[in-house]
């Protein structure tokens, strides 16, 4: 019966009429398809930082690859639609699925590694992906992939939102997200008392890189054309900056730092010359005097409890 709790009705009712509301918006025209660019943009920038935020904030595995799940669900879903014309859903299923094969791939291997050293395998990991992608003529190769059919709108955008959100939330207020948060906590007290360490790791890797490759789907099927080079290394630092700064372990800190550097970048897009300067500078403020990221652990009582710096849940 929690599931029909007074705030969850509420707050089920509020997501409707977003959803509603921004839908008229487009049919009579105010929101353009500039707007609807951005929009998508940071709906895939919520998918890839709350699944980001599962593995880095909650598990305490510190990844720079997430860039390439996304590209594996990126050009899955490109092959099942353009190239053998099977629907949209069939490609962002099997699109998850691949990529999350592809986190166990790389789960595995890396289980004795921590920190630094694990950044350094899952950037080798996604390098690895990006040349495969380059050297493949089937995919386009370095051309890249032309003509992906444009099924990414604003209800699959919304849809899937959400339902990342509310799936991973779930899953870090249940048993199995005490356990990875445990984890990152203190993995030889987390062991002592019966967790299983390799399972988690690879459970927490495999579930943020089926969610990466969804957002990857949704992004080969918006913008028609995909290029290995879109999923390189700076890829896999933009979403973590998005992690760091909305928050480490705050599945709220991820939405509002999607939402906050998307309209950071779009403001200043008309000075292309200090764009990069001036994104810096208000990162580097923002870490300054906000060590913990603009949310720190918490959350909004809209997305559920958060996570206390020693690793309890919360209520908000």
């Amino acid at each position: 019966m929690k599931g029909f709790s007074k705030s969850n009705i509420i707050s089920f009712i509020i997501l409707i009429l977003s959803y509603f509301l921004v839908q008229l918006l487009i049919n009579i025209g105010i929101i353009d398809s500039y707007i609807q660019l951005n929009i998508v943009l940071v709906g895939i920038n919520i998918i890839l930082a709350v699944s980001l935020n599962l593995i880095t904030g909650f598990t305490g595995q510190f990844s720079l690859g997430h860039a390439a799940f996304m590209a594996i669900g990126a050009y899955t879903s490109a092959i099942i639609t353009a190239k053998l014309g099977l629907p949209f859903i069939i490609g962002i299923l099997v699109a998850g699925i691949t990529a999350a094969l592809a986190g166990v791939f790389i789960g595995i291997p890396t289980l004795r590694l921590k920190g630094d050293y694990l950044a350094i395998a899952t950037l080798g990991f996604g390098e690895i992906i990006r040349i495969v992608a380059l050297n493949t003529d089937y995919v386009g190769g370095a051309i890249g992939f032309n003509d992906i059919p444009q099924y990414t709108n604003w209800t699959w955008i919304f849809i899937i939102t959400v339902a990342t959100v509310v799936l991973i939330r779930q899953f870090i207020n249940s048993y199995h997200g005490r356990a990875c948060i445990s984890i990152r906590e203190d993995e030889i007290a987390a062991e002592a008392m019966g967790v299983n360490i390799t399972y988690y790791k690879v459970l927490a890797f495999a579930i943020g890189a089926f969610f990466a490759g969804i957002a990857g789907a949704l992004y080969a099927n918006y913008f028609y054309f995909i290029k290995p080079d879109s999923f390189g290394f700076m890829k896999s630092i933009d979403i973590l900056v998005i992690v760091v700064f909305g928050g480490m372990g705050s599945i709220t800190g991820s939405i509002v730092g999607a939402i906050v550097l998307s309209v950071i970048s779009l403001f200043l897009q008309n000075i292309p010359e200090l764009r990069m300067v001036i994104y810096s500078l208000i990162l580097f403020g923002i870490m300054v005097y906000r060590p913990t990221g603009l949310m720190g652990s918490q959350e909004f009582k809209l997305f559920g409890k958060g996570v206390k710096p020693n690793g309890s849940i919360e209520s908000r």
